[in-house]
């Protein structure tokens, strides 16, 4: 059988089952162990697909989520948060949105964490959109620059899936990661600028509630004493990386083992506390995993039905100019993006991608940051999106995927502006040289 066919019955057999109701992580392993079952040798093809499975739960990488997930859940049920968020509130003052700012601020802190977007997605969720809901905002002011900042965290270095991708590119690691601060804070500084304009046209999205007037004084001491249980945190896990004392696991487990040690020194850590924390983190890391073991089995029919290979080679047939070339690129892995976690996609597509950079003259560190711009927005790109169905499980139950998808768009719009900027400007992204 052909691949477009196979592509065709792989994807309309995901919608019908998505439409019917089923969670999109059983959608696609019912679907995934249909296809291996029919193409790949039956019992014996389902006993890879399990390997598969397997290996894709058990990469390093992946480890660093439970501890992160725990990290942010202690902080929030421990109240530790709710202080840092008035804080911010004080600091940011009374701009439009300053809560959905005050989430890409946090957003960008954690994007120098783990550079998992499923993650932190999760952990900013758990953080603020109790806060954001008690504050009256829009859904979509809520939703959309959680989502946002979740799929930024993987650009913003240090990174840990910029450091698996410069691995697989064969490019240099430092460049990649000095290179990719300029593109991340870039695209912060426009969901910024997006939030704060768009507020100013419509206030009802994020109603301004009273600040009391505090003086320099009182902002300093209120930072020093609500902000720091958080700052020790973030600031242990982010400068043990850039040191490259700890890998992102150990820093992360650091992380979360201080955000209980300063829970209770500010005596806010109890057994219900710790109960409510640990579950919490259970439930979701389930979810998460859950979602790439089926998004690793997705790609593994992709990759043996042809489908990949075969959609590259229908995009660079043609001679065309490099650009263009880049762009058919940078065109599939957004549209992977949607249905397949990060690491497969590199793993899928770099191998094939890399040599034709290469041989068309690009600069391979330029390329890297475009897709590791694209990623993100195919994790944000409905229907299929990651960080669209981590949303949905971190919410409350009156979040619908429609609002999730309304939310979603309007920065997915934002990265391609982002995208072309770079396209157009590429020193933003390969002005340091160094090795």
């Amino acid at each position: 059988m052909d691949w477009p066919i196979i592509l065709l019955l792989l994807f309309g057999s995901l919608l019908l089952l998505m439409f019917i109701g089923l969670p999109v992580a059983f959608s696609f392993l019912f679907v995934t162990s249909g296809a291996v079952y029919l193409l790949m040798g039956g019992v014996h093809g389902l006993t890879q697909l399990t390997v598969s499975i397997f290996d894709s739960l058990t990469k390093f990488n992946l480890t660093a989520i439970p501890f992160f997930i725990l990290m942010g859940e202690v902080l929030y049920h421990s109240g530790l948060v709710s202080k840092a968020l008035d804080v911010f509130s004080k600091w940011v003052g009374s701009i439009p949105g300053r809560l959905s700012v005050v989430t890409f601020l946090i957003g960008g802190l954690f994007g120098a964490l783990s550079g998992a977007t499923v993650a932190s997605t999760a952990v900013l969720a758990s953080l603020m959109v109790p806060e954001m809901m008690r504050r009256r905002y829009h859904k979509e002011m809520i939703l959309g620059p959680i989502m946002a900042s979740g799929a930024l965290d993987m650009i913003i270095p240090p990174s840990a899936l910029t450091v698996l991708l410069g691995t697989i590119a064969e490019v240099s690691i430092g460049r990649l990661l000095v290179n990719a601060i300029v593109p991340g804070y870039l695209l912060l500084a426009i969901y910024v600028g997006f939030v704060m304009i768009r507020c100013s046209l419509n206030p009802s999205l994020a109603p301004q509630y009273e600040i009391i007037g505090v003086s320099w004084k009182e902002k300093i001491f209120a930072g020093l004493r609500d902000l720091f249980p958080l700052g020790i945190v973030i600031f242990v896990a982010l400068g043990l990386m850039m040191l490259g004392v700890a890998t992102p696991t150990e820093a992360a487990a650091l992380a979360s083992l201080i955000a209980f040690i300063l829970a209770a020194i500010y005596r806010s850590l109890n057994v219900g506390v710790m109960k409510k924390a640990i579950l919490s983190s259970l439930q979701v890391t389930v979810m998460i995993l859950t979602i790439i073991a089926a998004s690793a089995a997705f790609s593994q029919v992709l990759a043996f039905s042809g489908a990949s290979r075969g959609m590259l080679q229908l995009a660079l047939g043609y001679a065309v100019h490099p650009l263009w070339v880049l762009i058919i690129m940078l065109a599939i892995v957004v549209l992977l993006g949607c249905f397949i976690e990060q690491v497969s996609i590199m793993m899928i597509t770099l191998p094939i991608f890399m040599p034709i950079v290469k041989s068309l003259g690009m600069d391979p560190v330029w390329v890297c940051i475009l897709i590791l711009l694209c990623l993100s927005i195919g994790q944000l790109s409905p229907p299929f999106g990651l960080a669209l169905f981590v949303m949905k499980a971190t919410t409350p139950p009156e979040i619908t995927m429609k609002d999730i998808y309304q939310a979603a768009w309007p920065y997915c719009l934002l990265d391609f502006i982002g995208v072309a900027l770079i396209i157009a400007f590429p020193s933003l992204a390969t002005w340091f040289k160094g090795t």
